[in-house]
């Protein structure tokens, strides 16, 4: 678990701990001591947030009560996270946007809402029953027109993306397997140009990211997908851990440069 230290450092320059302010306070760096911090509070402060910065959205409720009655898993973005994503495609000015998992359409809805009227959402999705209860969410929220759905393997879509010679997307958002992750990172590049904002969800895999010798098929993807993110000289890029009501995890935002 993780959350606040128990000392804050002494500033630099007050006594012994000039060169290693740490060392004032007989800690090190690598032994701080974490207060555990329980999942319900971040539960709390993630509804707390929603609350003040998105309230109540009857199109959005309806969208996770659909998901949840078809069965669906619920591992939607929150709200506030919905939210990064609608203010990040606002501030690129998106006018074109491809989703890479649509799941229920629950990001999709919070991505097509910063698209102006003659903009275009493709959202792939692989399960043609998750696709039927997004198609559903999707219209009531009034986004049939701006939002195309592509039902089937992602990297089939993605090839056949490619072989329409569409134009490049201004934003990119990657939520689908998380082993696969890598492949998309690579068409992501190719279907993007010089601007093209890509995010991708759920990259710290509750810090098991650091796990060298994990087996874990989506925790192998993830760190490759970083170790490839730090190697591509065509972004910049970082990565964000995150808690709330979805726990802990992370994601990744990378501009392409050229």
């Amino acid at each position: 678990m993780f959350g606040s230290t128990l000392a804050h450092p002494p500033q630099s320059g007050e006594g012994d701990g000039e060169r290693d302010p740490w060392r004032a306070c007989g800690l090190r760096l690598q032994s701080v001591v974490w207060l555990d911090m329980p999942a319900e509070r971040w539960t709390a402060v993630d509804h707390y947030l929603a609350d003040l910065l998105v309230g109540p959205d009857a199109t959005l409720d309806a969208a996770l009560s659909a998901n949840a009655a078809a069965g669906l898993p619920p591992i939607d973005v929150s709200p506030t996270q919905g939210r990064l994503l609608q203010l990040l495609a606002r501030l690129k000015g998106a006018r074109s946007i491809l989703e890479i998992g649509t799941l229920g359409g629950y990001s999709t809805i919070w991505l097509a809402r910063a698209l102006p009227d003659d903009g275009r959402l493709i959202s792939l999705e692989l399960d043609s029953a998750y696709a039927e209860v997004a198609r559903a969410n999707i219209a009531r929220a009034g986004f049939s027109e701006l939002v195309e759905q592509r039902v089937g393997p992602a990297l089939e879509s993605l090839q056949q993306l490619s072989a329409e010679g569409l134009r490049p997307f201004d934003l990119i958002f990657i939520d689908a397997d998380k082993s696969t992750t890598p492949e998309y990172f690579e068409w992501a590049l190719k279907l993007g140009r010089p601007g093209t904002l890509i995010i991708a969800d759920n990259v710290v895999r509750r810090g098991e990211l650091i796990d060298q010798e994990s087996r874990d098929p989506s925790v192998r993807g993830m760190r490759t997908f970083v170790e490839r993110l730090a190697e591509e000289p065509r972004v910049f890029a970082t990565v964000i851990q995150t808690v709330g009501s979805k726990g802990y995890d992370g994601f990744a935002i990378a501009l392409v440069t050229n």
